[in-house]
């Protein structure tokens, strides 16, 4: 058999090729089928191994069934509530969310109720008929009172229990265990126990994928079972998985023989026959299957642990013994870390939903629709499951969002400029103790100037521990190559002339009116004389640029974009018009009748520049379609940019991520930015701007994310920087939405422009961001000075101003308070849906 098992690299074994492997022996047998479980484990799952900081809370240790082995369950004791008081429930729930845990894991006898006389008068005591019912109420409360997620373990469960429980927990879990009947027989562990029956506890698990719920399922070896029937019970939960997709985790527990329990002379699991266990799992179940064994049943072996398949070590409660495993302490998170090191892998926290089920909420998570008022106001589970998690599904576990005070977190920064060891290639990153070899090769192949995959844009988006520092070292290589250590910006001023807008925008809290999602403050329609002389007062105050954009006012026309360029440049002929994202030049030439082009030569004859690459947001239609359905779709907004190019243009190239986008939308934007550079090389820059998620509706529905997290919106513009090489020359970082440290990591991650100094701000103030309206040359300058770099100021192309206008920015006035103009249609034109024939 050994020398067949490389077969299952590329498929899983069946039924009678599984039972198979349970004639394999200590020896090269065992050395060669944990060796295919490693890599199984490293296709489905990379350098990555997970856990979940969480508290235990066991609301009862009366259980009707007689375990030999267990501790957990307790008879009733006099003087003792058969039930955890509720308001203990929720102290420990709050002690434990102010530890960072995120999960609440509730453990509890199978229907004690059915037993005992005192589970049935605590109950009453309490207002419930039934244990499940006060499960309902206890986790309902820690939900919706401490923010924490609860993981239910009732055991037995009908199709009506689940259905209840499913509102209040975001997973579920029953433990097979076993599918041996034999161990129900006298003498064995499961004699008395009627809900250790198999066909019961699978029955729990298909009615559970059937409600589509995210479940925890096991076995537990060493309690006298066959290694035929571990890998039957393995077969059995696979079948159930094909069907139903819903098993999220398998957990290979290892028996511990404990006192004064009937099986305290048992003999334990060998190293060897554990090895063989999770290897067998892997090779069964696949390589994305989750796999788990508890960490603290095997301390000082776990990177064997990790080498024979497993991804992940559950829950870790840095607050709460494990009370089915008393002897057996939890390890410190340290230490954690540092074994899981040692087998070559980065220790990432997860939610008590896995990350496959938590990106798919709409499937598997409840909205709390029908439930209680504290529940609704959540948006349900799947609301708080999407605001807790970052692109990959994995939790947040920090406070910073995009244009937050909050300072970035201290670990991420570290890693941006932690030392990379380097080989003597010169290349900036080589071989780097704990970098992936994966990430490596993409690395090599970004350095050298090859086209990136897809696939490889999106591995690097994925990066953390060590491979995001090696990625923002790559990043920062090329920049110094490239760039220099010159960093530029201009001096500019921000005129968005109306907020005015029919489009609907989920992500947008800028614009207003009846047909925009109202959100904060009055709409304006500036009159072209307060445009002419905001545009004066830039040049007075040093600006060799005006950046203009605004809603899609239902009474705007080609004409009024023509007619703003005009007055621009009779007020200061001299000032570049950097002006009108590709959504305001298609609107303008479809309401005029006219061909991109020729609209496009309109406006250069009437004085526009340039133009910036805004109303990308996300170059994937299958994004596109949740966050701004009505707007120019992905091939009208590159046809759009291709005809700007064509006829002279340069134009800047944006980015909005951190909604509800991912690393592989993320690769498709970067890649449809780069084809069409090849063929045009008109784009100046590349600009990632951040979602900001405060005041947009998509975030205030429960529809979207918090906005990037810190690692990934450093990760943007390194991977921009590798991904657009040798293309883009210029990559920029938005100093309104990352702030000063923010931007400061992102000069050491590929950055080398910082864009402008605005002047007024109006379209990330109003989603909420608190970076301010204006960041003057001598606070830009000493920002740049202090990453260590040296400023420079430029014009809008990348040209040198006159000494002129860089004195004079240095000297600059006071702003004059703005006067928006309060304003009261037209063919409304909404390219996205014309696109579709809707």
């Amino acid at each position: 058999m050994p020398h067949q098992l490389s077969a299952f690299l590329d498929r899983r074994p069946t039924p009678d090729e599984a039972r198979a492997l349970a004639r394999i022996e200590p020896g090269a047998g065992l050395d060669e089928l944990v060796d295919v479980a490693g890599e199984l484990r490293d296709r489905g799952h990379g350098n990555l191994v997970s856990y979940s900081r969480k508290v235990f809370l066991p609301l009862t240790h009366l259980c009707r069934d007689i375990c030999h082995y267990c501790v957990f369950a307790q008879p009733p004791k006099k003087g003792e509530a058969a039930y955890m008081p509720l308001d203990t429930v929720l102290s420990q729930a709050r002690l434990a969310a102010a530890a960072g845990c995120k999960e609440a894991l509730f453990t509890l006898g199978d229907k004690p109720e059915l037993r005992y006389k005192a589970a049935r008068e605590g109950l009453a005591e309490l207002g419930h008929e039934s244990t499940l019912s006060y499960l309902r109420e206890a986790a309902e409360r820690v939900f919706s009172e401490t923010g924490l997620l609860p993981h239910l373990n009732p055991g037995l469960m009908t199709a009506g229990d689940i259905e209840r429980l499913r509102p209040v927990s975001p997973s579920m879990g029953i433990m097979l265990e076993s599918v041996s009947l034999r161990l129900h027989e006298k003498g064995q562990a499961h004699y008395g126990c009627p809900d250790k029956v198999p066909h019961r506890r699978l029955e729990t698990l298909r009615l559970a994928g059937e409600a589509r719920v995210p479940f925890t399922s096991g076995i537990l070896i060493g309690i006298g079972e066959t290694r035929e029937e571990r890998i039957d019970a393995l077969l059995a939960m696979r079948d159930l998985h094909d069907e139903y997709g819903h098993i999220q985790e398998v957990i290979v527990q290892n028996f511990r023989a404990k006192p004064e329990t009937r099986m305290a002379d048992a003999p334990e699991p060998t190293l060897e026959d554990l090895l063989w266990t999770i290897a067998t799992a892997r090779l069964v179940l696949g390589p994305e299957m989750h796999i788990q064994a508890p960490p603290n049943l095997s301390p000082g072996v776990l990177p064997q642990l990790i080498a024979a398949g497993i991804d992940d070590w559950g829950g870790v409660s840095p607050v709460t013994p494990d009370f089915v495993n008393p002897e057996a302490p939890w390890p410190h998170l340290e230490r954690l870390a540092e074994e899981t090191a040692d087998a070559g892998k980065t220790l990432v926290e997860r939610l008590t939903v896995y990350p496959e089920w938590a990106l798919d909420g709409e499937r598997w998570l409840d909205d709390g629709r029908g439930q209680s008022r504290a529940i609704r106001r959540l948006g349900g589970v799947r609301a708080a499951v999407l605001q807790r998690i970052d692109a990959t599904g994995l939790p947040r576990t920090d406070e910073w969002s995009p244009g937050e005070q909050t300072p970035p977190p201290r670990d991420v920064l570290n890693a941006v400029t932690a030392p990379v060891a380097r080989n003597g290639n010169g290349s900036g990153h080589g071989a780097v103790a704990g970098v992936s070899a994966p990430v490596l090769a993409i690395l090599d192949r970004a350095g050298s100037g090859e086209d990136l995959t897809q696939d490889q844009i999106a591995t690097l988006f994925r990066a953390r521990g060590a491979d995001f520092t090696a990625v923002c070292s790559a990043a920062d290589a090329i920049r110094r190559e490239v760039n220099g250590e010159t960093v530029s910006y201009v001096v500019n001023r921000n005129i968005n002339y109306t907020n005015v807008c029919y489009f609907k925008c989920q992500f947008c809290a800028f614009s207003k009116g009846k047909l925009s999602e109202n959100l904060r403050g009055k709409p304006y329609d500036l009159e072209l004389e307060e445009v002419m002389r905001r545009t004066v007062e830039a040049w007075q105050r040093g600006a060799t640029e005006v950046c203009m954009q605004g809603g899609i006012h239902p009474d705007y026309t080609g004409e009024t974009y023509l007619g703003i360029c005009r007055a621009v440049k009779e007020a200061v002929p001299e000032i570049h018009v950097h002006a009108f994202s590709p959504l305001e030049v298609w609107q303008g030439a479809a309401t005029l009748d006219m061909p991109l082009h020729d609209y496009l030569l309109l406006l250069k004859e009437a004085g526009l520049g340039t133009l910036p690459g805004t109303a990308a947001e996300i170059l994937d239609d299958e994004i596109r379609a949740i966050i701004c359905p009505d707007k120019l779709n992905t091939d009208q907004w590159l046809e759009v940019m291709e005809t700007a190019h064509g006829v002279g243009y340069r134009t800047t190239a944006t980015i909005m991520y951190g909604h509800v986008d991912g690393p592989r939308n993320w690769a498709r934007h970067l890649l449809r930015l780069r084809d069409l550079q090849k063929r045009t090389r008109g784009f100046t820059e590349f600009v990632p701007l951040p979602f900001v998620h405060m005041e947009a509706p998509l975030y205030l529905k429960g529809r979207a994310r918090k906005g990037p997290t810190f690692r990934e919106a450093v990760l943007m513009h390194a991977v921009a920087r590798l991904a657009l090489h040798p293309w883009f020359e210029n990559v920029q970082a938005s100093w309104v939405k990352m702030g000063p440290e923010g931007v400061a990591a992102c000069l050491r991650a590929g950055v080398n422009d910082l864009g402008g100094t605005l002047m007024n701000e109006s379209i990330t103030r109003a989603a909420g961001s608190e970076h301010g309206q204006e960041l003057p040359p001598s606070e830009m300058e000493a920002l740049i000075r202090s990453a260590g770099r040296v400023p420079r100021q430029r014009t809008t192309p990348y040209g040198t101003p006159p000494p002129e206008r860089v004195e004079t920015s240095f000297q600059a006035a006071e702003l004059a308070a703005v006067l928006n103009t309060r304003t009261g249609p037209l063919r409304l034109v909404r390219p996205g849906l014309e696109a579709d024939g809707s």
